[in-house]
């Protein structure tokens, strides 16, 4: 069973870039559910954060050591929830979930709805400029939840799989948006798959619509 570390934040400003709540800090003991998150958490630009589809973020704990081989010089700086993740686990990675999973956690249900799309902020939050695209470009991204049953829960819960419903992992639907080129085929595989965001879906459809990938350069690099 994998038990989470469980984080939350509040918007604050930064001098480098936008508001944010990007910064989180470690909830001891239960915590309420709801349909937008766990309660006290935050969302700045909820064009992009935030929202039914994406609820919760987790991003796997094993990454960490990874990134501080990356980069020895500044291994203090990758420890969770550097990366402003909700959720920490260890075991539970890009291979081995999948779109559309539905865990129970504590009283409440979740289900996998996108892997995250990393942008700038992380650059200047660890000042690190090239880090999402590393993480991009690594597969090492995380994914995204929305709540299907609220309720309470805690770190001590252990999330546990119910329903596997798509035969798409997280690892697979970063290689499709990100690291392949134009596929038709796996962009409406990847829009069948049950549980993905909407966000997603119309993604995969502008591609196929406009006949072309979408520039990554803004939110990689905020420009």
């Amino acid at each position: 069973m994998h038990y989470p570390d469980v984080y939350i934040g509040a918007i604050e400003q930064f001098p480098d870039f936008s508001p944010s709540a990007i910064a989180k800090r470690q909830v001891d003991g239960g915590v309420l559910l709801t349909p937008s998150g766990l309660e006290g958490d935050q969302q700045a630009e909820k064009s992009y954060h935030g929202g039914a589809d994406r609820a919760l973020c987790h991003f796997p704990r094993e990454h960490y050591a990874w990134l501080r081989q990356q980069f020895p010089e500044e291994e203090e700086r990758f420890h969770p929830p550097a990366f402003g993740e909700n959720l920490s686990t260890l075991g539970m990675t890009e291979d081995n979930v999948f779109i559309g999973d539905i865990f129970r956690w504590g009283e409440t249900l979740i289900q996998v709805t996108q892997p995250r799309a990393p942008c700038y902020k992380l650059n200047h939050f660890l000042d690190c400029q090239n880090l999402s695209p590393l993480l991009q470009q690594s597969g090492r991204c995380g994914w995204l939840y929305r709540v299907v049953g609220t309720g309470k829960t805690s770190g001590d819960r252990p999330l546990e799989l119910l329903t596997r419903n798509s035969d798409v992992s997280v690892a697979e639907a970063i290689s499709i948006a990100f690291h392949m080129p134009f596929d038709e085929e796996q962009y409406r595989r990847l829009m069948s798959a049950a549980g993905i965001s909407a966000s997603w879906s119309k993604t995969m459809q502008m591609r196929l619509v406009n006949r072309k990938i979408e520039d990554f350069g803004r939110r990689l690099f905020g420009k």
